[in-house]
This record gives structure tokens, sequence and C-alpha cells, in this order.
């Protein structure tokens, strides 16, 4: 079976990065190796992708004590917990089997482990289990270290919109790191993140918003499912409230004539905020010296 998808690889040839894909293609695995085991027994949140029950995208967090992920006989993960009552993704995951993608970050250590498959509910209803059809790791890149505690959901109810209100701009705005959730349409969900110096997700409006697509491993996970399908879903955790903003929508790459350099505009459907049960970190973070510089954004130039 081929590593990587039609779009993944169209976006590898587009990009004149076959050959350091293929390279990297022998770092995904179909099972969890026996160091990423005992590396998400210690962690206390994950970040989910799917699609809703009307097909639209979500990016959603997922948080427990140590030890709520754990994995059996390398192609199964539990996860002993499930979005809030009110998370887009509670209907699909809670009800039945879902494709989804998975990310474990750890900022602090600057590790993160992508794990893609299905899951189905557990039998009492209190969890979910994935067997796994993708794994890999990412290199640290752009991931800003701090160490971020997940923090009680909240009674307040989610608050929901089209567009993207004045304190949401600006939360966006001073952003250093989003999650992203993506699809190949058929068979696939991806969630990844994007890091980088705050500014570098930019809002042109209250239902635009868009962010450079950095240099990376030249898998195209990202922008591959992009090719094939424009739903999308982002996650954007207010460090310094512990509140999440969600927002789905459509995706599409903005390439430029100068090599290497690419951009990601997506358009907002909905939005989804809660101020509490994400993720808080004391202080500012120690930034990524990958971080490239923000620069005023290059006219548009071809697209897909």
């Amino acid at each position: 079976m081929a590593t990587y998808h039609a779009g993944e690889s169209a976006v590898q040839r587009r990009s004149s990065l076959a050959d350091q894909a293929a390279l990297a293609a022998g770092a995904i695995h179909d099972a969890i190796p026996d160091v990423a085991a005992d590396f998400l027994s210690t962690q206390r949140w994950l970040v989910v992708g799917a699609a809703d029950t009307r097909g639209r995208m979500w990016c959603s967090l997922l948080t427990g004590a140590p030890g709520f992920l754990g994995v059996h006989d390398g192609r199964r993960l539990d996860i002993g917990a499930l979005p809030r009552p009110d998370d887009p993704l509670t209907d699909v995951l809670g009800r039945g089997p879902a494709t989804v993608g998975a990310l474990a970050l750890e900022p602090g250590t600057r590790r993160r482990m992508r794990i893609n498959g299905r899951t189905t509910p557990w039998p009492g209803g209190d969890g979910l289990r994935m067997r796994t059809s993708q794994v890999f790791a990412n290199c640290p890149k752009y991931i800003q270290r701090r160490s971020p505690i997940p923090t009680p959901r909240a009674s307040q109810p989610a608050v929901e919109s089209d567009r993207l209100t004045e304190a949401q701009l600006d939360l966006v705005g001073r952003s250093d790191t989003f999650f992203v959730a993506t699809t190949d349409g058929s068979a696939g969900a991806d969630a990844n993140h994007r890091g980088g110096a705050p500014g570098f997700l930019r809002a042109h409006s209250p239902t635009l918003l868009s962010w450079p697509d950095y240099v990376g491993n030249a898998m195209f996970t990202t922008l591959g499912n992009l090719w094939l399908d424009p739903r999308a879903g982002l996650l954007v955790p207010d460090w310094e409230s512990g509140g999440l903003l969600q927002v789905t929508g459509k995706a599409r790459v903005v390439w430029s004539s100068e090599p290497g350099e690419r951009t990601v505009e997506f358009s907002v459907d909905r939005v989804v905020s809660v101020p509490s049960g994400g993720l808080l970190a004391e202080g500012p973070p120690q930034y990524s010296k990958f971080n490239p510089p923000v620069t005023p954004a290059r006219p548009k130039e071809t697209h897909r």
C-alpha cells in the first residue's frame, strides 16, 4: 500500500520535494512503538480532528490525568475521555465509528506524536478506542516551549456564531500556536500543529484567516488533504485564560512564484468558543528558534 495518498504526492511534486518526502516516509508506521506508548502514557491532553454529523471538520481537545491514554497490542489506543457535551464532535465520537486524526504534543519538551485511525466508543460510554492506521513523530520545529495544564470545564455553555468577534480576532492576532484538522475526503483524517511568532496567524476579516506554510518534513499531510478536500477545522488555545476557540470552514493553498513559499487561506463557516476547559500556561513561552519573522503577506498569485 502506498504511504502517501494522491493529494500528498501532488503537493510534494509541486513543491519539488518528492525525494525528501520519500525519505521521510520511513517514519510512518501502522502501530505505536514502545517508546511512543511510554510517551502517550504520561500525557494529559490530546488534540483530535474529525468530521461532525454534518460533514464539517472540527478540531477538539480531550483531557485527563496521566494514564488516560493507554496503548494495547501496538494497534489500539484507549482514550479515557470524551469531548465536553457541547463540543461539535460529541455526537459523532460518542455514537459510533469515526475516522479521527489525533495529536499528542508536549510543549515543555517539544515532542509530538501523530496517531490516525478509527475510533469507537467504550462499552461504558466514558471513552474512546482507536484502531491505528498511521503513527509517526514530527520534528520539534515551531513548537513554543511552555508547560500547559488542562483547566476544569466551566458551567457556561459554548457560544456559537458564523463569524469571529473582536475578542476572538484579538486572540487570533496574538496566537503563536494552533491546531488544524483536515481530511482526504474518503478514508483519512489528520490533526496537526502549526506554530510561529505571534502574528503568523492573520485575521483579514471576521470570516477570513491565513497563515504561512513553513518549511517542514516534506510529508505535506495537511496540504495534501487540502489538495483533495477543502474542509478544515482550527483549534486556537488561549493560554492565558484556559479558553478554547474552535472554527470550521474551508481552506485553500495559495502558491507564490517564490520557490518554497505557500500560504493557506481559511474561510470561516462556524465558530464555537468556550471560556475554560482548555489549556492554561503561566507566563510567556520560550519561542522556537526556528520561528521565521512575521512579515506582511504577499499578494495572492495562484491557488488550488
